[in-house]
């Protein structure tokens, strides 16, 4: 049962977040990059938009983004986070569930590896009816959610690690120092 998608009220000005995207299966990979773009955006965030031809190549353009040093002082290109957003179709044969499990599991090697949030959305779908409910329908648009665990996934690095923290305008509550 899909949820209806909660949204974040984290701000992110100064901070830059990726998206990296297939191609493949563009009609539903477009409506999750435009709804996480904008959620990104309205959080006053820099968005980063990097294309691949489908699912299989977006870890190593994750891995490449999330080498990117962080800065010493100023601006670093290095994203707060990084959201990964595909679709994948099971057919007749269990090709896409190689691919759905090979980039699982290198999602989240890249995320532990880099200390850096990796978004996993690349969707395993049975279906067209599933894609639109998933991609089209803006109330479940998995696009949309993903940019909401970013920015907050962002701002609770960023605590841990003592970073220049994302303000969480939800709570009033902040740890003493």
């Amino acid at each position: 049962m899909l949820r209806t998608i909660q949204t974040s009220r984290t701000r992110a000005e100064g901070h830059t977040f990726a998206i990296v995207a297939s191609l493949y299966n563009r009609r539903y990979v477009d409506a999750m990059v435009r709804a996480a773009r904008t959620a990104l955006q309205k959080a006053g965030a820099r968005v980063r938009i990097v294309r691949v031809p489908g699912a299989y190549e977006i870890p190593l353009a994750a891995e490449l983004l999330a080498r990117t040093p962080p800065a010493a002082q100023g601006r670093s290109s290095r994203p707060a986070a990084i959201l990964c957003l595909g679709v994948i179709f099971r057919g007749e044969t269990s090709h896409a569930a190689h691919i759905g499990e090979a980039v699982s599991r290198a999602l989240m090697e890249i995320q532990l590896r880099h200390g850096i949030p990796l978004v996993h959305e690349v969707l395993l779908l049975e279906n067209e009816a599933q894609a639109v409910r998933r991609c089209l329908d803006p109330q479940h648009n998995r696009g949309l959610e993903a940019a909401h665990t970013a920015l907050e996934m962002a701002r609770i690095v960023a605590q841990l690690t003592k970073l220049p923290d994302l303000p969480d305008t939800k709570t009033a509550h902040r740890d003493p120092p």
